[in-house]
């Protein structure tokens, strides 16, 4: 495996097609070791981004308490068979202050949009920069940010970028909790009562499967349950179109129902992707681990 610097160096390294690409802002986790395999199994190179990505953080302060463990990273890429590791300075990704910034606004203006403004431009900004530079065949994005996951989907789809993106689904702690790098943060207490997320989740995902096709029914059943919990503080929980995020009264195409609130300290989302087939609704609940996250040997370094 080969450690990058430079976009021209990592194209330089690629030695069998397809190419697969994970980005990630490092910190890695079983989460990202999935999307990783997936691209091992599928692809003829794989390359893995590690960049901490600062025009999508609304606060200084977030952006400096980011998490980062370059070295426990590349150990675990190298496990699940990545190829080359990109790991840029920011004068590589923006070698002057960054003047163009790429918007996909009627995705972006809700949920996680009314939250942390600016977010997904960001987002959407990195990323077109990564697939011009780096120019994947596929690239995996994992389920969890449902929201992101649409708006690079129709970003790749108007701007006519020749790399498919393959999505994954969530991969979730053995209690359910859904992985991030932000449980690291959570108390004891706090983590108990982060539960209701997934926990609202689930149930949910019961109704739907069992018939119930309201919106508004089913984000109750979610919002009844984070209620009973203490400390947590609801921020929105709303079923989104898959393919343009527009709200839906019903569940009659793929959708996702997403949550998302603080826990003491920690701001956490999740979601279940909803697909409508020809039996019913299936509900995508994730990968459940059975074993303690790899995320907790790292802890000494946060």
């Amino acid at each position: 495996m080969r450690i990058t610097s430079t976009m021209a160096e990592t194209r330089g390294l690629y030695s069998a097609a397809p190419v697969g690409l994970v980005p990630t802002l490092g910190f890695l986790h079983e989460g990202h070791v999935a999307l990783l395999e997936a691209a091992r199994a599928e692809c003829g190179t794989v390359a893995m981004t590690v960049f901490v990505n600062p025009l999508q953080f609304n606060e200084t302060s977030d952006l400096a308490r980011y998490p980062r463990n370059l070295e426990r990273d590349v150990e675990l890429a190298s496990a699940a068979g990545v190829d080359i590791v990109f790991a840029p300075a920011v004068d590589e990704m923006f070698p002057l202050p960054i003047a163009t910034e790429v918007s996909v606004a009627p995705l972006a203006q809700r949920m996680e949009g009314v939250h942390r403004p600016g977010h997904f431009a960001g987002v959407a900004t990195v990323v077109v920069k990564l697939l011009a530079g780096l120019r994947p065949d596929r690239a995996y994005f994992g389920k969890k940010d449902a929201q992101q996951l649409a708006i690079i989907r129709r970003m790749v789809l108007d701007l006519s970028i020749p790399t498919t993106i393959v999505p994954h689904p969530t991969v979730r702690e053995r209690d359910g909790l859904a992985l991030s790098s932000r449980n690291v943060f959570l108390s004891e207490s706090d983590r108990v009562s982060a539960l209701a997320l997934s926990r609202g989740l689930m149930a949910m995902s019961d109704a739907a499967e069992a018939g119930e096709r309201s919106a508004r029914a089913l984000e109750e059943i979610v919002l009844d349950t984070m209620a009973a919990a203490a400390g947590v503080r609801v921020e929105y929980v709303e079923l989104a179109s898959a393919r343009d995020v527009a709200r839906l009264d019903v569940v009659d195409e793929h959708c996702f129902l997403a949550v998302a609130a603080r826990v003491g300290e920690v701001r956490l989302i999740d979601n279940v992707h909803l697909e409508v087939t020809p039996d019913g609704v299936a509900a995508d609940r994730g990968i459940l681990l059975d074993r303690p996250s790899v995320l907790y040997s790292q802890a000494d370094d946060v």
